[in-house]
Parts: C-alpha cells; structure tokens; sequence
C-alpha cells in the first residue's frame, strides 16, 4: 500500500487508475483484469471493470480484450427500439472453442472464466451463470463454433425497468452466482 497526498493508504492498482482518471480528454477509464480480487478492490474504490480472458499473455492483449466494440452497445438499445416490450436487453457473444476451453480450464482450477447464458428460441434469456451452460462433452478447436454464449456485462434498460430495482432484495439464485441481472428475472422481469 502507498500513501496518497492525503496521507491515505491507496493500493498500487487505485494510485493508477485516479492518476489515468486525470488525464484530459479521456472519455473512460477501466481496469481490465482477469482476477476476481482485483476486481472486487478495483470497485471498491469506484473503478469500472472489464473483466478479460485469462488466455491474454500480456497488457496490450488485455487492453484490446476490454475494448468494447460501438455494436454492443447499439444492438441492445437497437432492442429496446424494435419492441416495446424489451424492458432489459443485453449481448451475448458464441464462444470459439478457444474461449470455451479457457472457461473450462477455469473451472477446473476453480476460478471463474466468464459468465455464460442460455435462451429460448426468441432470444429471451432463460438463466445466467458463472458456470459453463449449456453443458457439452464435445471437444472443440480452437475456432471451432460452440453452442455455448458468453454474456460480455453490457445493458440497456428501460427506465421503468430500473425503478424497482434497488428495494428487491438479493433473491436467491442471484446470492450465490454473484449476478445482479438474475435479479430481474427473479421478480419476474424478462431479459432479452
């Protein structure tokens, strides 16, 4: 721990990102990490945080990992859009087999690699987890197409959709896969 002007004790990781948030002419400052610890601290201290594959071998991988293509954040409002009945809409990417097998050796080693999502054949989310659904034995190369979907944490919501939030409780399938979307769906709110 490093000591701030103020005499305060900062970690190394809150030191750079208050130093990066200072840099004019910056639109938005993340801290891309593939480690849970440093993400839990890094929110801690207000930073957002774009969790990466482990697989990057070094920052410049990581970096190009957590930058979010304009189409992830236009697809779901585009959703809102086309259907007034979309009150929550959010992506969800096919992972290649290389992206699978590194959620898989995750969860082998028990970390978590990414979150993973399943939906009906309109494209409503039926659940979201940190394990990997939908199961599949199959062994898939690298570029091979999977039929497993990983959520990449972008949102768009109606304003009315967000309303109740904050006075339903932690329900019980969100409490244990640490995933605030679950609660919309706990209270019966639909995702697409």
């Amino acid at each position: 721990m490093l000591k701030g002007a103020s005499g305060q004790s900062r970690s190394l990781i809150e030191r750079s990102w208050r130093a990066a948030c200072e840099v004019g002419g910056v639109d938005r400052v993340v801290v891309a990490t593939d480690d849970d610890r440093i993400k839990i601290t890094s929110e801690a201290f207000g930073a957002e945080v774009v969790m990466t594959p482990d697989a990057c071998a070094n920052g410049t991988e990581r970096c190009a990992a957590a930058h979010t293509p304009h189409w992830l954040v236009e697809d779901p409002i585009a959703d809102l859009k086309i259907d007034p009945n979309t009150e929550i809409s959010t992506p969800v990417l096919r992972c290649d087999g290389a992206t699978l097998n590194s959620f898989l050796t995750d969860r082998k080693a028990g970390r978590v690699g990414g979150t993973t999502s399943v939906f009906d054949l309109n494209k409503w989310v039926l659940y979201f987890s940190k394990e990997v659904i939908s199961f599949t034995s199959e062994v898939f190369g690298d570029d091979a197409v999977t039929p497993v979907f990983h959520h990449v944490g972008v949102y768009a919501y109606r304003p009315d959709a967000l309303s109740d939030y904050p006075s339903w409780p932690v329900g019980p399938i969100e409490q244990p896969e640490g995933l605030e979307q679950l609660r919309f769906m706990e209270n019966g709110r639909s995702v697409c």
